[in-house]
């Protein structure tokens, strides 16, 4: 057994001590001043996060199935976190985080915030984290299936089942939806169902292996829905039983798919279900955006609350849910870090003046996260958002390279990163562009390594434009039909040369391409500039001398 824990990693081998439900009686006794590290791994499990390099400070996260809370549950989650004077920001899994907690108050608002109806357990951690659907989930105009059941049938499964808190190999994010139009593309998650139709029957379309920085992959599965619940626990025991248990950096599903295939997990996956699978259906998905209000197949209406890029305050959640009390409406949390209501009997008027959030998923950045370099609600002041939310463009910022915003699965993605190439250390971005997120066919590049925030909005405005001048319906047809079809480093180049000269030359479409054509093309737009030396095979040393350039303070 010795020589067998050597070969695990460390929270495997606090596992193998003690399972997370075993400690939980725990909890009641433990000292919160004086927590150790197998303390502070047991905690997630049940919410509580809290890291060695900030021992006073305490976050609390709940989870909220399909997004959907109750007008009484956001009431009285607002008093809870005015009594204790806490923070609040609603998750990119469509979760609620109180920040602000210490020792001392901890464990009494855990029993507060679980006693409401909600739940903090496997919310962090080693576990099945909260499932998420599309917001219109069985009410809007592209529902076939409402999955709000389904989730709670599989949440039942999982959450509170011994051998699963806390053991499973790494996290599993679980995403459903049964609309064939989604306002955030749900490829980013482990495990995927989509809607599909085989036989004249609308079901679900499986996919898996997907994460931050890749897209998941189609199984050839199809499931009728009153079989989904049953293939999800099938899945956890199957990964429970043959997932990685080695380097942190390699135990997610990817990697075992990666290790293993496709094939022989799906085998592990059918021994535990216990019937053979039918292949994949027509996968209906399809691009479509949305107002802030909509009209549902009932005829009455929605309404997005915009939060302050995913932060809410406890006035703002009073109010809310006195509204949806007094309108009769009911209240979901979306993967995109807005507020909804739904179910109004007329087409409301804004409740507050509109925000500029709507396009931005944000990570909780530096505020709230140890992990993050910046403040990203505070940074996005360097993004265009008014030319962002006109086209509808999806941005994701993460704080690190943890990627909570999603920043592969966007239109523009971002990463805060700290850095000193442009003279004094300072902020910057590496800068995505071109996810084909809809479909989930690919995610974004690296366009950028770093760049200064400072000159953040001039790059991405200019980026804009070129697509404004492209004619293309929406960004993401835009980079698959042209941008995508040009390699990284001629892309930041060609940015950057319009940039030093004050020009917005268009990029064309074209079906080949090659190093030869694209030095071609920045021959004719940018002749004699000094900068253009191709004795290499390559842009890089153009990019660097001319980012510098442009760039150093």
């Amino acid at each position: 057994m010795e020589e067998e824990e050597v070969k695990l990693n460390k929270y495997e081998r606090y596992k193998l001590r003690m399972s997370p439900h075993d400690f939980f009686p725990q909890i009641e006794s433990l000292d919160f001043e004086n927590i150790g590290d197998a303390d502070r791994y047991y905690l997630q499990d049940f919410g509580i996060f809290n890291a060695d390099f900030s021992e006073e400070a305490f976050t609390l996260r709940a989870r909220i199935p399909g997004g959907r809370i109750s007008a009484t549950q956001f009431r009285n989650l607002a008093d809870i976190v005015k009594k204790y004077d806490l923070r609040i920001i609603i998750t990119a899994r469509a979760g609620l985080q109180i920040q602000g907690l210490e020792a001392e108050n901890i464990l009494e608002v855990f029993h507060q915030v679980n006693a409401l109806g909600l739940s903090t357990w496997q919310s962090f951690g080693d576990n099945a984290r909260n499932i998420v659907t599309d917001i219109y989930d069985g009410v809007g105009a592209y529902a076939e299936i409402e999955s709000y059941p389904i989730i709670m049938q599989m949440q039942e499964r999982v959450l509170k089942k011994p051998r699963y808190v806390g053991m499973l190999p790494r996290r599993i994010s679980v995403g459903i939806s049964g609309n064939s139009a989604n306002v955030v593309s749900l490829f980013a998650n482990d495990l995927y169902f989509a809607l599909a139709k085989k036989d004249a029957l609308f079901g679900f379309n499986v996919f898996m292996g997907g994460k931050n920085s890749k897209v998941a992959q189609d199984a050839n599965i199809f499931l009728d829905p009153s079989e989904v619940a049953d293939f999800f626990e099938a899945f956890i025991e199957a990964f429970f039983l043959h997932g990685l248990r080695g380097s942190r950096s390699n135990t997610r599903l990817y990697h075992l798919l990666k290790s293993i295939g496709m094939e022989q997990f799906k085998e592990y996956i059918e021994i535990e279900y216990k019937k053979p699978f039918k292949n994949a259906g027509e996968l209906l998905l399809q691009k479509a955006t949305f107002a802030q209000t909509q009209q549902l197949k009932d005829k009455s209406y929605s309404y997005c609350y915009q939060t302050d890029f995913a932060r809410i305050s406890a006035q703002e959640i009073s109010m809310i849910a006195e509204y949806a009390t007094k309108h009769n409406a009911t209240i979901r949390l979306g993967i995109d870090q807005n507020i909804y209501l739904f179910g109004l009997e007329v087409k409301p008027t804004a409740l507050t003046p509109p925000r500029e959030s709507a396009m931005i998923v944000a990570c909780a950045g530096s505020e709230y996260c140890p992990y993050s370099y910046w403040n990203i609600k505070n940074e996005t002041s360097y993004l265009p958002l008014e030319k962002i939310n006109e086209h509808k463009i999806e941005v994701g910022f993460s704080g690190c390279t943890k990627g909570c915003a999603r920043h592969q699965h966007a239109d523009i993605g971002l990463i805060g990163l700290r850095t000193s190439s442009f003279g004094a250390a300072e902020g910057g971005a590496k800068l995505f562009l071109g996810a084909q997120h809809t479909e989930g066919k690919s995610v974004a590049r690296a366009i950028f390594s770093m760049v200064p925030l400072q000159h953040l909005h001039a790059l991405l405005s200019l980026i804009i434009t070129l697509y404004e001048q492209s004619g293309y319906q929406d960004f993401e047809a835009y980079t698959a039909k042209v941008l995508n079809k040009y390699s990284e480093d001629f892309l930041a180049l060609w940015f950057l040369l319009n940039l030093q000269t004050g020009q917005s030359i268009q990029l064309i479409a074209r079906e080949e391409n090659s190093f030869a054509y694209e030095k071609s093309l920045l021959g004719v737009h940018f002749l004699g500039l000094e900068v253009l030396s191709f004795n290499a095979e390559s842009f890089k040393k153009a990019v660097s001398l001319t980012s510098k350039k442009l760039w150093t303070i």
